[in-house]
């Protein structure tokens, strides 16, 4: 992979592949894909290749395919697969010879482009260009150009249509439905889900071109098991003359959120699905294109771009990869969905959305896209029936989050076994659905942040206040009563580090769930005070002067882990005292999960080892309640322990560093963070992007080395920036307004765009306010504690 290609104004806007392999085509493939939060695609060849994952996906079209599987984004039928022979022979890299290759992905253009210089084995040769997006400005369109231009006469067959015998690794997750030919130029597939019944249709058309003139050229429709493709047979291709192939697409379903009125028929779907094909066809591929450009130039660079200037063009590209791929993967048009852990880019986690959404996705939206942030919440606010359902089950009151979360009323769906293990040869069980439950107060601390940043006091109106006190109401009866201790417990449950499971008292766990119901009791009392309409109607679903009693009750008794005498804050009850082991060996793996080639998960659960930042991802959440030297013993003592196994742990120690002043390490770390999917390592994202890691790439350029934090409801700003940049600039908006910050070596400038309220912020304890811009010397930080 190369990182830093692009020239002019394209510097440090492309990911390029310059040669091909067939044995890694699963990294370009999603690190390459492309998509606009109603849709996913990876970024497949259009010829196909053993080993390759054709994968589109529609957000939140969830299915089931049998009683003793978990929902999961079905894999929808391949619009993008084209296959060519050259005077019989059939277009292939793996064979022939390849004198030149280069695939790009353009940031600032979402745009995929394809070079090749092919030789075939009978010795002609072919200069290739493929073209590909997916629409920002039309959700539901999908564009591919092809430009094929032969050294000598030749004759091309190009076979191009619909092909559903596509499959999430072997599930079908579709009945066939009705392949028609219209106008005999636009082919139609229906599909609809076999559990949900979800409808869709897929429509598709080719033009053809010579010296940018339209020509018609003759095919043969052909129709088998779930696909429709037209057969271009006997182009004459003239020697140095390109040939042009355009392919539009469009994907719509009954899901969409503009087909839900009383009236909807498939029928109508597909007329409508259809007329908008066509639309776009008149158009042409270059217009179709243009809009799709303009709209990202528009909603995203124009608006949100983060400028880093420094040693290194790296950097600047892996923000700019972040902000892409959290553009592409989330669904901002409809609040009735969320975002996977791999996006829409493959089929690792089915999908479903985690505790990663909150936690390391959405500050990136609160503080760029409040508008979408508030979507993502909506959607947990709709989940709550799940949520009920599930505290039910498990015998407890008020809203328990599913581990896992996919359409609205699903409810639970983490798979109950995984990967297997090593010592006994079955399969691992999947503890998190069962005893993960911090996703609870994760949700609470989101809903908390959000409203805090943004003063959205109409969502804390129709949804965030609810979701505060009913979460609350979980954990207080969620609480264990220890007689001996005299103090009530959390038991058996799984913290952020999950390579400990069944523990009690984990301290992520007790301490974020003793603030949701304290911020519950604070919300409560307000709201009975100054809202009591809303109070009322919240008091009648939840009954909260019952509640209240409770609260006040077990909150004094909640048991949080005491910070011992050399500062380490226990992790739960028992992991100071398990075995420590010399874990140079996985500190410096070349992959994760290398600790399981040794020993298995009971094993790892006895060893004094963390997949991922836990009782420090409590200090960066709740910053407040612990002093810097706290901070500094976990770090020394939790670090090296650490074998940041999960994509989401280097961010948090990237911005924890920062905070310590540590700024080398925070550099290094965070350098670390953007080479999860960046990198080198050509499997690392075999199965779709990591998704929280690019929202932690985020939070370590803002949150880390900008310096900028939300605590209790005020602004803090503390940038410090790396030896390696000299520059920083960012857009962040509060309660409101839009701000526009810049951190040089000497100086934090920020500019308030928006006319609207004066914005009041600390800087190294200092309190200023902004009145259009201002301007500070940067000091040396003075430490802040409790």
């Amino acid at each position: 992979m190369n990182y830093s290609t692009g020239q002019a104004e394209y510097k440090n806007w492309c990911v390029a592949e310059e040669r091909f392999d067939s044995q890694f085509l699963g990294k370009a493939e999603a690190i390459f894909s492309l998509g606009n939060g109603y849709m996913g695609a990876r970024s497949t060849t259009e010829e196909r290749y053993v080993g390759e994952v054709r994968n589109t996906f529609v957000a939140g079209t969830f299915n089931r395919f049998a009683e003793n599987e978990v929902t999961e984004l079905p894999n929808v039928a391949d619009v993008i697969a084209m296959e060519f022979f050259f005077n019989g022979t059939r277009f292939d890299l793996t064979l022939g010879k390849i004198h030149h290759y280069k695939r790009q992905l353009n940031l600032k253009r979402a745009e995929l482009v394809r070079e090749v210089d092919w030789e075939a084995p009978t010795g002609e040769r072919y200069v290739l260009e493929f073209r590909r997006f997916v629409s920002l400005a039309d959700r539901h369109l999908v564009g591919q150009r092809i430009t094929i231009t032969p050294l000598q006469e030749a004759t091309l067959r190009v076979i191009s249509g619909i092909n559903g015998q596509v499959t999430n690794s072997g599930v079908q997750h579709f009945i066939e439905g009705e392949k028609r030919l219209y106008e005999e130029v636009y082919l139609q597939q229906v599909q609809k889900t076999t559990e949900s019944k979800i409808d869709f249709v897929l429509n598709t058309t080719h033009r053809f071109m010579k010296q940018d003139t339209p020509v018609q050229v003759k095919g043969l429709i052909q129709m088998d098991r779930r696909k429709i493709v037209y057969d271009f047979k006997q182009i004459a291709l003239q020697a140095n003359e390109p040939f042009v192939i355009e392919k539009l697409s469009t994907i719509h379903t009954s899901r969409d959120n503009d087909q839900r009125q009383a009236d909807y028929t498939l029928e109508s779907l597909r007329e409508e699905s259809l007329t908008e094909l066509k639309a776009a066809a008149a158009a042409g591929y270059e217009a179709k294109f243009h809009q799709h450009s303009a709209e990202w130039d528009q909603r995203m660079w124009s608006a949100l771009d983060i400028k880093i200037e420094g040693d290194d063009g790296f950097d600047q590209l892996a923000i700019r990869f972040a902000q892409y791929h959290m553009t592409v993967m989330t669904p901002a048009h409809d609040h009735r969905m969320n975002i996977s852990a791999k996006g829409l880019s493959g089929e690792g986690y089915k999908g479903h959305t985690f505790w990663d959404t909150e936690i390391f996705l959405l500050p990136y939206f609160i503080y760029t896209q409040p508008k979408v942030a508030k979507s993502l919440l909506e959607y947990r606010y709709q989940t709550l029936p799940g949520a009920h359902r599930k505290a039910l089950e498990n015998g407890y009151e008020g809203a328990m989050f599913p581990w896992e979360s996919a359409w609205l009323e699903d409810g639970e769906v983490t798979p109950v076994y995984g990967a297997a293990d090593i010592v006994t040869g079955t399969a691992t069980k999947i503890w998190s659905g069962f005893i993960e439950q911090h996703i609870t107060s994760d949700v609470a601390f989101a809903t908390w942040q959000y409203y805090q940043i943004t003063g959205d006091e109409t969502f804390m109106e129709e949804s965030g206040y609810e979701l505060i006190l009913d979460t609350a109401k979980f954990w207080s009866s969620r609480l264990e009563w220890n007689d001996a201790a005299k103090q009530y417990h959390i038991n058996q449950v799984i913290g952020p580090d999950e390579y400990k499971e069944h523990v009690n008292n984990n301290a992520f766990t007790n301490y974020t769930a003793h603030w949701n119901i304290q911020k519950a009791m604070e919300y409560k009392t307000v709201l009975e005070q100054t809202k009591p309409a809303l109070y009322e109607r919240l008091d009648e679903k939840m009954n909260l002067a019952k509640a209240f009693a409770k609260w006040e009750e077990c909150l004094p008794l909640l048991y949080l882990p005491a910070i011992r005498e050399d500062g380490v804050l226990p992790q739960d009850d028992t992991y100071l005292s398990k075995e420590i082991i010399d874990l140079t060996k996985y500190k410096q793996q070349t992959h994760v999960g290398s600790l399981f080639e040794d020993y298995n998960l009971e094993q790892v659960n006895e060893i004094q080892v963390s997949k991922q930042a836990d009782v420090m991802i409590l200090f960066y959440l709740l910053e407040d309640l612990f002093d810097q030297k706290t901070k500094q013993a976990n770090w020394s003592y939790y670090e090296p322990k650490t074998l940041h196994d999960s994509s989401l742990s280097l961010s948090t120690h990237c911005v924890l560093a920062s905070d310590m002043g540590e700024t080398d390490l925070a550099y290094d770390l965070f350098s670390r963070a953007a080479r999860i999917d960046l990198g080198p390592n050509m499997k690392t994202s075999d199965h779709g992007i990591h998704a929280a890691s690019l929202g932690g790439i985020w939070q370590s350029v803002v949150n880390g080395f900008g310096g900028v934090r939300m605590l209790n409801g005020q602004l803090r700003i503390n940038p410090r920036l790396p030896k390696a940049w000299d520059r920083l600039a960012f857009p962040i908006h509060w309660q409101g307004e839009r701000l526009e910050c810049t951190v040089t070596r000497d100086t934090l400038y920020i500019k308030q765009v928006t006319g609207g309220q004066p914005v009041s912020f600390t800087h190294n304890g200092n309190l200023y306010t902004i009145e259009r811009e201002i301007q500070l010397a940067l000091q040396p930080e003075v430490s802040e504690t409790r």
